[in-house]
């Protein structure tokens, strides 16, 4: 029996004559890649001439449709048409750095300046004075800008868009708590354009008015997520009644405005400092690395020279491979991705709008190439700010 079976393997090719045999077909394949890329390049050159679109969304669908029936099995269709989607692709990125090379204009209608203004402006942030916003425009613009401040968010973007303010300082993301969702949403909403960014810490502290001790506090008043960030604090001191408030800076402004020994807030040194109270004991919150992002927006297309980071949002066609495809461009263009969102669209289903940030500046040659190709293929794609 053994020699019999001996004898059967003995009919089965060697695995490193298989393998050899492979690499011979990817010579082959690597030779027939680079003769179509060659004529790739003559295309990208005749669309210059002729000021044809790069991207011909009808004619890719025909071919992808046309080898696709080439294949025999339907492991084989979807690996051809994978294949070929994969190929037209880098087709389309080689044109596109050819229109690039060429000097053909991009559509990124941004004009770099030397430094944002900072005489005689204007600016708004949302909230109330003391709040952490209140603290990144004092941060960013210093504490003699002039400025007001709105209760919403949506509010602070109208009033920038409507030229009653040069700026506008809003909250996008938390490092324990995520994006702010509405500023997103706003920045598609309105043509306003971020252009700096602020870093400020969230460290709370316990505040109370001038010549309180800790041990008189009985009540402690702030946001509900403040109090929940706290819980180290009040697990040694259970006696306390944790009082929910909307807003941290208001929560320290009733307790000044009361004036009594017997409760305290927690919120920001910023605030406490902005409404005389004194700082019982710093750093209560239970985490110490928690910062909030927060962006300065204008209504103007501009960014400073020297900027490193783009945010840009896109919305996708419904097809197989669409999100890669769109994402393909950073790689080919060796950008570095940092941060990726989608929100749903609103009034459409199951429809989404992507939020991407990346590294780079709207100079870069292959930043235009990268923006060139995702405008081409994706739908609605906005720049939303180099800073």
């Amino acid at each position: 029996m053994n020699t019999n079976k001996n004898d059967k393997n003995t009919n089965l090719p060697d695995l490193e004559e298989l393998r050899e045999e492979i690499d011979r077909i990817d010579l082959e394949i690597v030779r027939l890649y680079e003769e179509r890329m060659q004529v790739s390049d003559q295309v990208g050159e005749y669309k210059i001439r002729t000021g044809r679109k790069v991207y011909d969304k009808d004619r890719e669908k025909v071919k992808l449709e046309k080898v696709r029936s080439l294949a025999h099995t339907e492991f084989n269709k979807k690996g051809i048409t994978e294949l070929f989607s994969q190929l037209m692709s880098m087709s389309r990125k080689r044109q596109f750095a050819i229109l690039e090379e060429a000097g053909v204009p991009g559509r990124t209608p941004f004009i770099e300046i030397e430094a944002l203004d900072s005489e005689n402006i204007r600016v708004v942030f949302q909230g109330v004075e003391g709040a952490y916003s209140h603290a990144a425009m004092e941060a960013f613009f210093g504490e003699n800008v002039n400025s007001f401040h709105v209760p919403k968010f949506r509010d602070a973007m109208e009033v920038i868009a409507e030229g009653s303010a040069d700026y506008a300082v809003l909250p996008i993301e938390n490092s324990t708590a995520g994006i702010v969702t509405d500023n997103f949403d706003l920045l598609v909403d309105f043509e306003n354009y971020i252009v700096a960014e602020q870093i400020i810490p969230v460290e709370h502290v316990l505040m109370a008015v001038p010549g309180t001790s800790v041990d008189q506090i009985r009540r402690v008043v702030s946001h509900p997520h403040a109090l929940a960030q706290c819980e180290g604090l009040f697990q040694e001191h259970r006696g306390w009644e944790e009082v929910a408030f909307g807003n941290t800076a208001l929560a320290a402004r009733k307790i000044a405005l009361e004036g009594k020994h017997d409760q305290a807030a927690i919120g920001s040194a910023f605030a406490a400092k902005r409404f005389g109270l004194d700082i019982l004991l710093d750093h209560v919150n239970d985490q110490e690395a928690n910062v909030t992002r927060f962006m300065i927006v204008t209504n103007q297309r501009v960014f400073v020279r020297g900027a490193s980071k783009i945010s840009i949002c896109f919305e996708l066609p419904h097809t197989t491979g669409s999100l890669h495809n769109i994402l393909s461009n950073f790689v080919f263009n060796d950008l570095n991705m940092t941060r990726i969102e989608s929100r749903p669209i609103p009034g459409r289903t199951w429809e989404y709008r992507f939020f991407i940030d990346f590294e780079g500046n709207l100079n870069d040659s292959g930043v235009r190439n990268a923006l060139r190709g995702i405008r081409e293929e994706a739908i609605n794609m906005k720049i939303l700010g180099n800073y």
